[in-house]
């Protein structure tokens, strides 16, 4: 059987989320290109993949899937062992938890890192001036989270419990990238959450995905 195919490259964080779930469960898969410079990502054959003409886009034998979250709950549920369970799956109350904590990456943590991460790397790029007013709101928000984060992590070692899980791995591409910006010492204020991103940054799959994202300009 083909290798499962991920649409799109390294260095567009919804991409890296699918990557590092591969990566850690060992999985063989093919990375393919998908040039924005020519809007390789609205040509027909990738509209036909992702409706949406973004990235990522999935490929498994005949099976076609896109949203980042979606992918790599697939690839962990085909590759689930007793050993890699990162969905916490067998066990109702941690997997509730992990999708809990996962919607709140989704919907809380994402969003406001995104805003930062636009307005120093992509405003610039594009010919515009960042938006200093729009970044102090963002990171209001972003220690309004932190705030909740600290407090769940003063009770488990990672978010859904005292087992790692896709939860934790999905915050790790917005936050490499916030990590190089100059707002990073926000998380000096946050001991546990600090100790929590140190962790996830130091496993395997996250340094070889990061590794990757390095190698192309976001």
């Amino acid at each position: 059987m083909a290798p499962m195919k991920v649409f799109g490259s390294a260095p567009f964080t919804n991409v890296a989320r699918v990557l590092v779930c591969l990566e850690e469960i060992g999985a063989e898969y093919d990375l393919v290109d998908i040039d924005f410079h020519v809007k390789q990502h609205k040509a027909p054959e990738q509209l036909a993949r992702n409706p949406f003409g973004q990235v990522p886009a999935f490929q498994d034998g005949d099976l076609l899937l896109f949203q980042s979250r979606a992918i790599s709950r697939y690839v962990l549920r085909k590759y689930k062992t007793e050993e890699v369970n990162l969905l916490r799956e067998g066990n109702l109350e941690e997997s509730a938890l992990v999708d809990v904590w996962l919607d709140v990456e989704a919907l809380q943590f994402d969003p406001v890192m995104h805003s930062v991460f636009y307005q120093h790397r992509v405003v610039p790029v594009l010919g515009g001036t960042t938006d200093a007013k729009m970044v102090e709101v963002s990171i209001g928000k972003l220690k309004k989270v932190l705030d909740v984060y600290e407090a769940q992590l003063s009770k488990h070692r990672y978010l859904a419990g005292d087992l790692v899980s896709l939860a934790d791995l999905s915050h790790f591409p917005e936050t490499h990238y916030f990590m190089e910006m100059p707002h990073a010492a926000v998380f000096d204020s946050y001991p546990r959450v600090k100790a929590w991103l140190e962790d996830l940054m130091s496993r395997p799959a996250v340094k070889k995905v990061v590794k990757m994202m390095g190698q192309e300009t976001h």
